[in-house]
């Protein structure tokens, strides 16, 4: 149980962090003490369901987002399933949690053309889905190659780089950037 609580209390300051908030302005906004915080976010404390929700309301964000863990720094990728296409199907390609505010584009790139992406805000995750060509995407030290269906999300505030293959690609952007309280 002490891990669980270890998460939850590493998920309540990543965000309080991401807002700029102090332990005493979060402890304010929530209506908590700030020892009973501070104790929250080094995993000591056994918060009621009350708590949590008065946290994430303070946080901006939903509670599911103080419970589950959302990977950063990592790269996810997410091969298309093939289907007939004589069938309805659906796939789960990804949550976009923790309080982040979403851009939705849509790119298309020429024949070989390569772009480097500049980094974004700190926190900054970028999801992309390829719709028809071929694209490598991703670090740019550890790009990932991409078939159409194919989702990738990788940090977006670090060095990056998009290259089209030779057919070109034409894809789906998701910027998921934590928002500020």
């Amino acid at each position: 149980m002490a891990y669980l609580s270890e998460r939850v209390g590493a998920q309540i300051k990543l965000r309080r962090e991401q807002r700029g908030f102090s332990l005493t302005e979060l402890a304010r906004r929530a209506d908590l003490g700030k020892g009973t915080l501070s104790n929250l976010e080094a995993g000591r404390g056994n918060p009621t369901l009350d708590t949590l929700d008065a946290l994430a309301r303070a946080l901006g964000v939903p509670l599911t987002d103080l419970l589950t863990v959302q990977p950063t720094g990592q790269v996810t990728v997410v091969r298309a399933e093939p289907v007939p296409h004589e069938e309805f199907s659906r796939q789960f390609l990804a949550r976009v949690g923790g309080g982040r505010s979403l851009e939705i584009w849509r790119l298309h790139m020429p024949p070989g053309d390569v772009f480097d992406g500049v980094p974004h805000t700190p926190g900054t995750v970028e999801h992309i889905i390829l719709v028809s060509g071929s694209l490598q995407a991703g670090p740019t030290d550890a790009p990932v190659d991409l078939e159409p269906g194919d989702l990738v999300a990788f940090p977006g505030d670090a060095p990056h780089r998009y290259i089209a293959g030779p057919e070109g690609a034409d894809m789906h952007f998701v910027f998921a950037t934590p928002t500020l309280g």
